[in-house]
């Protein structure tokens, strides 16, 4: 059984604070993150891409933590590290080729109809929301809530890792309402401390799982 991490820090290099996927990855490293996940939509070459991938699988493997690319699964393949993947990108089966049994494969679903088509494909969890809706995306799919999150957790065979405009005071909610994890992005990519915000949401991670049943 793999170990599918808690706290998801998705690195973007946008938010007003424009610190490198690298100083975020490193900051929420720092702040206990146990996965960080690389995503940039700007049309980056895929060398840039490699490169950014590459420096920020050697931190998470220093610190023990996993490092996942978003929609390149070519690019974590060539860099050891594991992938998420959404409608548009490459099917699971052939993204589990090309990753080999050991990594963790992630997919989207962005309702309940979606997760169950994805919790039967090669993924490992499913990264579903946006459960509170999200500004970090040009046309985002709709607000999800907590109500179909708990059928999307109760049905699905696999960890739901939550995902869309989670803040650390959310967590416990988000918890209970069967997440195994949360996926944050603005939360710490945009705070002033981003240590500190990791932290608090690792922290909230924690208590919610010490009360829950």
């Amino acid at each position: 059984m793999k170990s599918i991490p808690r706290l998801h820090v998705i690195t973007d290099a946008a938010p007003p604070r424009r610190r490198s996927h690298l100083e975020l990855a490193q900051l929420a490293l720092a702040g206990g993150a146990d996965c960080v996940q690389l995503r940039e939509k700007r049309p980056w070459t895929t060398r840039a891409l490699t490169e950014a991938a590459a420096s920020i699988a050697a931190a998470c493997t220093a610190a023990g933590a996993v490092a996942i690319i978003n929609d390149r699964v070519d690019v974590a393949f060539a860099v050891g590290a594991s992938a998420h993947i959404g409608r548009d990108d490459l099917d699971a089966a052939t993204a589990r080729r090309v990753l080999g049994p050991q990594a963790l494969l992630g997919g989207t679903a962005n309702s309940y109809a979606e997760a169950a088509r994805v919790w039967g494909t090669e993924v490992d969890y499913l990264g579903v929301g946006p459960i509170y809706g999200t500004t970090s995306k040009a046309r985002p799919a709709p607000r999800m809530g907590l109500d179909t999150l708990a059928r999307i957790a109760r049905d699905c065979p696999k960890p739901v890792v939550a995902i869309g405009g989670i803040r650390a005071q959310d967590i416990r909610e988000v918890i209970d309402a069967g997440a195994h994890g949360v996926a944050v992005l603005s939360e710490v990519a945009a705070a002033a401390n981003p240590v500190a915000a990791t932290r608090a949401c690792m922290d909230a991670i924690e208590a919610a799982l010490a009360h829950t049943p």
